[in-house]
């Protein structure tokens, strides 16, 4: 049986002398404002304008154009280049030799594999190609260093060179050359 509830006048809160809090609208706490509107207004009006200096209406907001897509980005280029010098680099490692060796039907069961590791198939990349595919896995790996601002193979010798084991199908697939492959992650491209 719960134990019987105390009635009557008797609580702790009197015992102790402390007032009860009350919800009613009664008992409102508000805190006064320090500037009223018609005050901010005043203060507004009663800012100088220094001779030399341009009003606040004078002031524009700078225009933003929108990019054509006929303008390549700053980012885009610098990306471009990076990735010009990185394949422009002599083939010396055996991982690169490797990855030149690497058969279509590696990178199928490469893939499968990884889709094998999910609970569910990826629904919103259905209309991308292979090699995409594996290169927007490789740009989603957090493991292997940030992907903005840097060319995939750059970023994935870097990852090499630090011991993180980058798979070598994502070599593979930036060394084939085909027109289609890009060497701008796709996260930087949404960003930029």
């Amino acid at each position: 049986m719960p134990p019987a509830r105390r009635r009557g006048g008797n609580t702790a809160a009197q015992r102790s002398g402390q007032s009860t809090l009350s919800f009613g609208s009664k008992s409102r706490v508000t805190k006064p404002s320090a500037t009223t509107p018609s005050q901010k207004s005043k203060d507004l009006d009663a800012l100088t304008i220094l001779p030399g200096k341009p009003s606040h209406d004078a002031i524009s907001e700078p225009e933003e154009s929108p990019a054509t897509p006929s303008e390549p980005h700053v980012a885009e280029i610098a990306v471009k280049d990076q990735a010009q010098t990185e394949i422009q680099q002599p083939l010396t490692e055996e991982e690169e030799k490797k990855a030149l060796q690497v058969t279509e039907q590696d990178l199928r069961q490469y893939w499968k594999r990884e889709e094998a590791k999910r609970r569910a198939p990826r629904v919103h990349q259905g209309e991308l190609s292979l090699h995409e595919k594996i290169l927007r896995l490789f740009d989603l790996s957090s493991q292997f260093g940030p992907c903005i601002g840097i060319a995939r193979l750059k970023r994935w010798r870097r990852a090499n060179m630090l011991g993180l084991n980058p798979p070598i199908e994502v070599l593979a697939v930036m060394l084939k050359q085909n027109d289609d492959t890009k060497q701008r992650a796709y996260v930087d491209e949404l960003m930029s």
